[in-house]
Order: structure tokens, then sequence, then C-alpha cells
């Protein structure tokens, strides 16, 4: 069982007089993004497809639920501002279930979800980051999640 933890890709720019910036989308690039996340996805054995709230994530992850013939379902605690405690817990829970998971969070939670798990002892093999469109993959081991490793661009059918 694999966790694989999704930066969304690119979005447009965040206008600083929106005060919900849940319904913005992806740009060209990150539309791009997405539908080599879906290739580099194809060949796993995805049981289910989550994303935040937010429009650019739902975007993200869309084509990959769609490839795997699943409905991306939204969660409110991988949405930007959302309780990292909240994340972690969803993590553990589904962690011994079989097939992999695929969830699409924000910049602002995957590195501190990730600094919590560091912490309690995951190892982490090779680069660190969290660019968009970019893919943490978590390995686990019943309910604990043991190690990760970090695709900063993934290409179609590396995965």
């Amino acid at each position: 069982m694999t966790l694989y933890l999704v930066r969304h890709a690119a979005a447009g720019h965040r206008s600083p007089f929106d005060d919900n910036d849940l319904g913005r989308q992806l740009s060209d690039i990150g539309q791009g993004q997405a539908e080599v996340l879906a290739e580099f996805f194809a060949e796993m054995p995805v049981r289910s497809v989550w994303s935040s709230l937010a429009t650019r994530c739902l975007q993200t992850v869309g084509p990959v639920a769609a490839h795997h013939s699943l409905e991306v379902i939204a969660q409110p605690f991988l949405t930007e501002g959302a309780r990292p405690t909240d994340f972690l817990e969803a993590l553990r829970a589904e962690a011994p279930v079989d097939g992999d998971l695929v969830l699409c969070s924000h910049g602002d939670l995957i590195p501190d979800v990730l600094n919590r798990l560091l912490r309690e002892g995951m190892s982490v093999v090779g680069p660190r980051g969290c660019e968009k469109g970019s893919v943490w993959s978590i390995e686990t081991r019943g309910r604990d999640i043991v190690r990760a490793s970090y695709t900063a661009r993934p290409m179609a059918g590396e995965g």
C-alpha cells in the first residue's frame, strides 16, 4: 500500500482581492501537469482519489480518477489552512487498506505533515521538495508510515 501526496498543479495567480481562493483554476501549464499525473499513475492499483475542496486540486487529480474509473472524493482536511493533525489521522486510518490512495493538497499542509512524520521516525529516500504537480510516495506497513520518496516532476510511465 502506498499513499501518494500530490501538490496541486500550477494554477492562475491568487487575487489579492479574493477572500475565497477555492475557485482558482489550473493554468494551461497546470492542465498539462494534470495529464502527466494521470499517465504517471496509469499502471498503479489506485483504489481511491481524494482532493482538497479547491478547484485547482480537484482539476489536478481529476484525470487520475477518470483513468481509473473513479470519482474524486473532496475532503475538507486536505484543504489549504486545514489542521495537519486531521490530515495525519486520515493517512493512518487509510494506511492498512489494500490499494494505493492518491491525495491532492497544498503547499502549506504537505510539508507540515511530512515534517511531523519525519519527527516520528519516517525515513526519506532521495531529494525533498514540494513543487506544484509533484508527488510524495509514502510507503506503509500496517498503520505505520515508514518511508517516503519525492518526485518533483513526474514523467509519463515513470510510476
